[in-house]
């Protein structure tokens, strides 16, 4: 009796389990499928259609599988979204701000490339006087005798006695008593005869240096003097004095060596890969550590046609007002060649240029979390900006740092394209044949 219980009761439940699920099928049937079966669909299934090793995308597999580091392969969806370039990312904002990605804007701007070095300030050559006498004689007056002093063109430096210069006066006496005897003679050629004698004694006072002031007042007085002034040349500094009060001098004696500070030559070295970017007329800014935060201006005025054997670099000249005569000759100067300056140029911080993979490119910003990568031609890079020939326009938004962290991912984006790529058309060739 128990056990036809026991067998009737399992068969009751068989049934009634059978009937459970007869009655589930039919109840999901009817009620998850609407009329508009369409809209309520469940989405499909993602197609997968291979794995890559995580750090390298070149390696893929067909079934999922782990690298060497236990790292699981990445599957590889048929239906990735497409981007108008090739290694376009699209990053989620959360992740934009957390890796600290920043952008700048590219502006319209004026560039030069600076060339910096070292300077070394000298005279202006073209501005040195050295004050030889024309004739022999002794020193009879000094009124400038130390190094230094800053002297007016036409000032009194000394007075000489030169015997010379004393029968010269005498000449010049004599034609000029002689004009004044014959000078109403009737006889044209003996008029002219003496006037050209003193026209020929006083030009003779001139060419020995004796001054104007001197040379009138000798026709004025007719008396002879002993000591003749030598008068300075230019205005500009006393940088040497060569003789002395009772000196006796010569033609090969110099007394003075004068130099204009109002303006001074510095000379700078250039290295060869810098060179074909200088030019005559290019500006300059020259900082010396005695004239600490001021800036002074200036200009390349030649460049020397031959390099120096030792250094292998090339000799600049730059010229700079010194109306202040700060500069003095022989101080070292940090100088800065402002060279091949470019009006309204398209210019980005130079972080924002990735030089990875030999062609520079930069991340153009396409949208909130989306960067597009564009190779680019550099310019001329200054003061940490770079000029963008060709690749970017004004008014673009550039990514400027984390930039390296969207340039790995963009690498990755771009290789899965290709393989894809190269994928299909692997396939379409198998369908083909």
């Amino acid at each position: 009796m128990s056990k036809l219980l026991i067998t009737t009761g399992a068969a009751l439940l068989v049934v009634g389990v059978a009937a459970g699920y007869w009655l589930a099928q039919n109840s999901f049937s009817t009620d998850t499928v609407p009329v508009d079966a369409g809209a309520h669909q469940a989405p499909a299934e993602r197609e997968i259609l291979f794995y890559r090793n995580p750090m390298n995308p070149s390696v893929t597999s067909p079934t999922p599988m782990q690298d060497s580091m236990g790292m699981d392969y990445l599957p590889v969806y048929a239906d990735g979204a497409g981007d108008d370039v090739m290694g376009t990312v699209s990053i989620d904002p959360v992740v934009v701000q957390n890796i600290g990605v920043r952008t700048a804007i590219a502006t319209s701007e004026a560039i030069s490339r600076t060339v910096r070095t070292v300077g070394r300030v000298d005279y202006n050559e073209e501005t040195i006087a050295r004050l030889h006498p024309k004739v022999q004689g002794w020193i009879e007056e000094l009124r400038v005798d130390r190094a230094g002093e800053r002297v007016g063109q036409d000032d009194i430096l000394l007075s000489v006695y030169s015997p010379q210069l004393v029968s010269t006066q005498q000449e010049y006496l004599l034609a000029l008593n002689n004009l004044a005897a014959l000078g109403e003679s009737p006889i044209a050629e003996i008029r002219q005869g003496a006037q050209d004698l003193v026209q020929s004694s006083r030009e003779r006072l001139q060419f020995l240096d004796v001054p104007e002031h001197q040379i009138r007042e000798l026709e004025k007085t007719r008396r002879i003097k002993k000591q003749i002034h030598i008068h300075s040349p230019v205005a500009g500094t006393v940088l040497q004095v060569g003789a002395r009060r009772g000196q006796f001098v010569t033609p090969q004696t110099e007394l003075y060596l004068l130099a204009d500070l109002s303006e001074v030559w510095v000379f700078a070295d250039i290295y060869e890969n810098e060179i074909p970017w200088v030019k005559t007329g290019d500006e300059v800014e020259m900082t010396l550590a005695s004239v600490p935060g001021r800036v002074f201006r200036g200009t390349v005025s030649y460049i020397y046609p031959y390099s120096e054997a030792g250094t292998r670099t090339t000799k600049v000249r730059l010229v700079f007002d010194n109306a202040e005569r700060l500069l003095r000759p022989e101080m070292f100067a940090e100088v800065s060649i402002l060279a091949d300056t470019r009006d309204d140029a398209i210019v980005v911080p130079s972080e924002a240029v990735v030089r990875s993979g030999g062609k520079p490119q930069v991340y153009v910003v396409r949208a909130p979390g989306k960067y597009e990568p564009r190779e680019v031609a550099l310019g001329v890079e200054s003061d940490g900006r770079t000029e963008i020939v060709r690749g970017v326009s004004a008014g673009d938004e550039v990514v400027t740092s984390a930039q390296f962290l969207v340039d790995s991912e963009s690498k990755l984006r771009e290789a899965t394209a290709k393989m894809l790529d190269a994928q299909s058309a692997a396939d379409g060739g198998m369908i083909h044949d």
